[in-house]
C-alpha cells in the first residue's frame, strides 16, 4: 500500500483548481500539457525525454543507439537522439543539454524478448540487445515517458527526486528478460557490481564512473563518482546470470566489472559488465521496479527508496505526483495569450532551465564531497546540488532559478562553497556530481555567487565564500601555474593567474583555453568579485575587483584591422600577432567577431574604445546583418552574430546602451522566430544545463539579466499579452498590449502605472515586484528609450 502521506500529497496538488491570469484570460491547472519534452532531441540540443522532478537526482529516460557513422559509442549527450530509431537501455540519471559526449547515463536497463545466450558486451552482440523504436508509439510529458518498443515490450517511466519508477509489459509468448548494464554509462566506467537476489525480489550493484570530456584530455580520463542502487520488484523472477566482457556466466548472482576509458577516452568495443534476470511472462507479463540510488552508498539507496517511493506506489501515482510538481513550478510564470506553438516552445523552455543543477545528498543530508568523504549538509541548507555547468549557467539560467527558487539559489551558492572547500580552495569551473572536471575557461563562480545573491538567494555563507574567492582571485595556486588538463579541462581555478596580475591581460601561451577570451571571463570574474565584496561589506576589495574588471581594455587594438578595432590575441611582451577577426585561434567557441561585444557589464567603456556610439552602432548593425540587409543572428558565418551559443547572447541586448533599444527588440524576436520552435530540431544547440532555454525564457518575457552579478534588468519586448512571475514574497506582472511574434516595438511602457522613457530595471524591482504595461506594435518606435540609456558599471 502506498503512505497516506504520499496518497495525501498527490491529491492536493491536482485538486488545485483552474486559476485566471488578471483576472480574465482562464488558465489550466495542467500547464505540464504545454510542454514538449522531445524540443532539443536533435540539432545538437543533448536534452532528455525521460521523466525528473525539477532538479532531481534521478532522470529516467532512454539510451538510444548511435547513428550510422557516428564515431563515438552513445547516441547523444542526454542519451536521446531523435534521429536515432534504436534503444539500448533506460538509464536512471542524464544531465541535460551537456556537450562533450555525454555524462552520466548511469545503469541502463533494458527489456528484451530473446533468450541471453551471448555477451551483452561482446563484439559479436552488436546492437543483438537493442530494440527499434516508432515515435508513433512513444509519449513522454513532464513527469512520465511511455513506449511501446518494436519487440513487443510497453515501457512506462516515473521518477521522484532520488528514485525511478519502470513498468515493463512483456509480450506473453516470448522470453522476458530485463538486462542491467551496470557497468555501461555514457562515457564508460572504471567498475561496477550488480547482485542478484530473487528471494527478496532485489537486483542491487553500483557503479564507478566520470571522464565528463575525458577524451580531451589524456591526463583527465578519471573516475570520480560512485553511484548505488536498489530495485525492488513487484513479481518473482529467476536468475538469469552476469557478464563481463566476452563472458557470460548462466546462472552466477554476481559480477562486476568496467569498460574502461580505453586508450581514447571512451569505451572500447568489447569491454562491459552487467547481469539479468528472467521472468515468467505467461503469468505474470507486467512487472514494476522501485529503483533508489544513492552517491552515498547502498544503505543510501534504500532510505531513499523507502522514504520517497514505499512499496506498493503505482507507477501512475509517482507519475501524477511529479507532473502536480511541475504544474505548481511552471505555474510560477504564468503566461496569457500567444499561439498554441508559441506556449509550448515557452514552456518547454522554462522546464529545461529547470532541470539543473541536480540534487546530490540523500534524503537524509548526507553527501559524497569532493576529497570522497562523506558529509551532511550543514542547518540552513536545504539540500547539495551538483551538476553546476558554470561557464554557462552564470550568464541567466541561475538568475531565473533564484528569481524563482531563492531557497534554491541559496543552496546552489552553498553547495558550490562546499565543494571548494573539498576540494582544496579550487571553485571549479564545471562539476559533475563529485568530480571537478576543469571544463571551459575563465571562472565563473564569482559572478555565479554574485548573481544569486543579487537575485535574493541570501540564505549561504556570503562572507566565507567571498573570502573563498577573493583568495583564489589574488593569489596563485600551484594548480594555476601549472598545465594538466589543459587547455580544455585546466584543473587551476584561474589559470594563468601570475600573469593576469602582473600583465593585466592573458597574454598568448598562458596556461589555459583561449587567452583572449581568457581575459574577457576573467574581467566578468573580477567584476562579479567587486560586486561579492559590496555585499560583504569589503569596499577596499570591490575597489580592486571593478578596478581589474576594466582590464578587457588591455587586449583592445584600435588598429587591430583596417575596418576598425577589436578584442585581440595579445603576446607577453605586448607586441600584437597576426590577427583575423573570423579566426577562433585564442578563442573559445567563437570568433574575434563574436567576441568583441562580451563585456555586457561595461558596454560605456566599450563604445569609447569603437569609436563613439554611432561607429558602435554601425559594426552591431552588421554583426546581426548581412551586407544585403537580411538577417544574421545564427549560421551566417564567423564574422556574424551565433546566438546559438554563449559567446553571442548578451549582444542584442547592447543596443538599448546607444539609445536604440527597438533595435534590441527586433533582434531578439528574430533569433526566437529563427532558432526556437516547437520540433525536435527546435533548439539551438547544446542547451548546457538550461543555459540557452533561459535566454529564451527571459527574453519571451522582455527582460534580461545583462550584467553578470546584478540585478538590474534590460528591457526587450514581452511575446505575450500577459504574464505573472510568482516568486517568494514578491509579484511580477507583464501586461504588453498588442503583443506578438511579429510586433516587438515598444510604443510605450509604464512601470507601476507611471509612464517610463527607461528600457531598464533597477535591482530593486526583482526584489519588491511590481507591473510593467507596454504598449507594443508592427512598426519601430525610436524615440522611446532612446534618451534615458541603461547604467554602465566600469572601473569608477
Amino acid at each position: 500500500m502506498m503512505s497516506r502521506s504520499f496518497r495525501v500529497l498527490v491529491s492536493a496538488v491536482l485538486a488545485a483548481a483552474p486559476v485566471s491570469l488578471l483576472g480574465a484570460t482562464p488558465l489550466p491547472a495542467d500547464l505540464a500539457a504545454e510542454v514538449n519534452p522531445f524540443i532539443g532531441t536533435t540539432n545538437a540540443g543533448n536534452v532528455y525525454p525521460g521523466p525528473s522532478v525539477p532538479f532531481g537526482m534521478v532522470a529516467f529516460s532512454p539510451e538510444m543507439t548511435p547513428l550510422p557513422g557516428k564515431r563515438f559509442p552513445i547516441a547523444a549527450p542526454g542519451g536521446y537522439e531523435w534521429r536515432s530509431n534504436g534503444v539500448r537501455g533506460f538509464s536512471l540519471t542524464h544531465v541535460n543539454g551537456t556537450g562533450c559526449t555525454g555524462a552520466s547515463g548511469d545503469i541502463p536497463i533494458m527489456p528484451v524478448t530473446l533468450p541471453v545466450e551471448l555477451s551483452p558486451s561482446s563484439v559479436d552482440a552488436g546492437m543483438r540487445y537493442a530494440s527499434l523504436l516508432d515515435h508513433g508509439k512513444e509519449m513522454a510529458r513532464p513527469g512520465s515517458y511511455e513506449v511501446t518498443l518494436d519487440n513487443g515490450v510497453a515501457v512506462g517511466l516515473g521518477a521522484t527526486a532520488r528514485t525511478a519508477t519502470g513498468r515493463f509489459s512483456f509480450p506473453a509468448d516470448k522470453p522476458a528478460n530485463l538486462l542491467f548494464r551496470t557497468s555501461d554509462s555514457e562515457v564508460g566506467s572504471s567498475d561496477s557490481r550488480i547482485v542478484i537476489d530473487p528471494a527478496t525480489r532485489t537486483v542491487r550493484g553500483s557503479v564507478t564512473s566520470g571522464n565528463f570530456c575525458g577524451y580531451l584530455a589524456e591526463d583527465r580520463r578519471e573516475s570520480y563518482y560512485t553511484l548505488h542502487f536498489v530495485a525492488e520488484f513487484d513479481q518473482p523472477f529467476e536468475v538469469g546470470g552476469t557478464w563481463q566482457d566476452e563472458t557470460l556466466q548462466a546462472g552466477a548472482r554476481e559480477g562486476g566489472g568496467g569498460t574502461t576509458y580505453g586508450s581514447k577516452g571512451h569505451p572500447p568495443a568489447g569491454k562491459g559488465a552487467g547481469g539479468w534476470i528472467s521472468f515468467d511472462a505467461t503469468r505474470s507479463p507486467v512487472v514494476t521496479a522501485r529503483i533508489g540510488i544513492s552517491y552515498v552508498d547502498e544503505a543510501g539507496a534504500r532510505a531513499n527508496l523507502r522514504r520517497e517511493n514505499p512499496a506498493g506506489t503505482p507507477l501512475e501515482t509517482v507519475q501524477a505526483a511529479t507532473r502536480a510538481h511541475w504544474n505548481r513550478t511552471l505555474g510560477q510564470v504564468r503566461i496569457g495569450g500567444g499561439s498554441a506553438d508559441e506556449r509550448t516552445v515557452f514552456y518547454t523552455a522554462l522546464y529545461h532551465a529547470l532541470l539543473a543543477p541536480n540534487l546530490f545528498s540523500d534524503g537524509d543530508g548526507r553527501y559524497r564531497g569532493m576529497d570522497g568523504k562523506v558529509h551532511t549538509v550543514a542547518k540552513g541548507q536545504g539540500a547539495q546540488y551538483a551538476n553546476y555547468s558554470g561557464w554557462d549557467v552564470y550568464r541567466s539560467q541561475l538568475q531565473l532559478v533564484t528569481l524563482l527558487k531563492p531557497d534554491v539559489g541559496s543552496d546552489i551558492a552553498q553547495s558550490l562553497l562546499n565543494q571548494a572547500d573539498q576540494n582544496g580552495g579550487v571553485w571549479d569551473r564545471w562539476t559533475h556530481l563529485s568530480g571537478a572536471t576543469g571544463v571551459m575557461n575563465g571562472d565563473p563562480s564569482p559572478p555565479s555567487v554574485a548573481a544569486i545573491h543579487a537575485f535574493g538567494g541570501r540564505a549561504f555563507d556570503l562572507k566565507r565564500a567571498y573570502a573563498s574567492l577573493k583568495q583564489a582571485a589574488t593569489v596563485p595556486t600551484v594548480h594555476d601555474l601549472g598545465r594538466r588538463g589543459c587547455p580544455v579541462l585546466c584543473v587551476g581555478q584561474r589559470p594563468g593567474l601570475d600573469q593576469w596580475m602582473k600583465l593585466k591581460y592573458m597574454p598568448v601561451g598562458a596556461p589555459g583555453w583561449g587567452m583572449a577570451s581568457d581575459t574577457l571571463e576573467m574581467a566578468a570574474a573580477d567584476f562579479g568579485l567587486a560586486e561579492l565584496a559590496m555585499a560583504a561589506g569589503d569596499r577596499e576589495g570591490a575597489s580592486l575587483f571593478r578596478e581589474r574588471s576594466g582590464w578587457w581594455r588591455n587586449l583592445f587594438n584600435p588598429d587591430a584591422t583596417a575596418q576598425g578595432g577589436y578584442i585581440q590575441p595579445r603576446n607577453a611582451d605586448g607586441s600584437w600577432p597576426a590577427f583575423d577577426p573570423a579566426s577562433d585561434e585564442e578563442f573559445v567557441e567563437g570568433s574575434g567577431a563574436q567576441y568583441l561585444w562580451m563585456v555586457p557589464f561595461d558596454p560605456a567603456g566599450l563604445v569609447e574604445v569603437l569609436g563613439g556610439r554611432e561607429a558602435t552602432v554601425q559594426r552591431l548593425d552588421a554583426f546581426f546583418r548581412k551586407p544585403d540587409g537580411s538577417w544574421a543572428v545564427t549560421k551566417s558565418g564567423p564574422l556574424h552574430a551565433e546566438l546559438d551559443n554563449e559567446p553571442s547572447i548578451a549582444a542584442p541586448w547592447l543596443y538599448n546602451f546607444l539609445g536604440q533599444p527597438w533595435k534590441t527588440q527586433e533582434t531578439v524576436r528574430q533569433a526566437m522566430r529563427q532558432i526556437w520552435t516547437n520540433a525536435p530540431e527546435g533548439m539551438p544547440g547544446n542547451d548546457d544545463l538550461g543555459q540557452m532555454s533561459s535566454w529564451y525564457v527571459w527574453s519571451a518575457l522582455g527582460l534580461y539579466p545583462v550584467y553578470p552579478g546584478r540585478a538590474e534588468l534590460v528591457i526587450g519586448s514581452p511575446l505575450f499579452p500577459e504574464a505573472v512571475i510568482q516568486r517568494p514574497g514578491a509579484t511580477i506582472t507583464i501586461k504588453a498590449r498588442g503583443a506578438a511574434m511579429d510586433a516587438p516595438y515598444v510604443q510605450a511602457l509604464s512601470v507601476d502605472g507611471r509612464p517610463s522613457e527607461r528600457s531598464w530595471l533597477p535591482a530593486s524591482f526583482v526584489q519588491r515586484g511590481g507591473v510593467l504595461e507596454f504598449d507594443l506594435g508592427a512598426q519601430k518606435n525610436e524615440r522611446w528609450g532612446s534618451s534615458e540609456v541603461p547604467p554602465s558599471h566600469g572601473p569608477r
